[in-house]
């Protein structure tokens, strides 16, 4: 089930990022972190079942939804979580067009071919 992003989930949506190519370095994940909580553009959701295993970040404009970040536990990855991720996602913004950045791009195509 996709969940919104609160601050009492910052420990789990920090380790997740910290998966992304681009989010290693603390600082930049903590800015990333205070982004997604200051910019009303920026949403952030973690994927939860019975535990938290996926996050999947997205900015969110007038027509279109890009995803600005997406991940999944490395023991729960070749389940389907991230393409699920990306189902929930179109749901939630069914008027919206939704597009990838240079990070997510790769992971989006794939998600399409299924």
């Amino acid at each position: 089930m996709l969940i919104k992003y609160k601050k009492s989930y910052e420990k789990f949506a920090m380790g997740l990022l910290s998966f992304m190519p681009n989010e290693k370095e603390i600082k930049v994940l903590r800015n990333t972190m205070k982004n997604y909580e200051t910019d009303e553009n920026l949403q952030l959701f973690l994927w939860k079942d019975e535990e938290i295993t996926g996050l999947i970040g997205i900015e969110v404009s007038q027509h279109e939804i890009e995803i600005q970040h997406i991940s999944v536990n490395p023991s729960f990855r070749k389940q389907g979580i991230g393409k699920t991720m990306v189902r929930a996602i179109k749901e939630q913004y069914p008027d919206k067009e939704l597009k990838a950045n240079e990070f997510t791009e790769s992971f989006l195509d794939r998600c399409e071919e299924v």
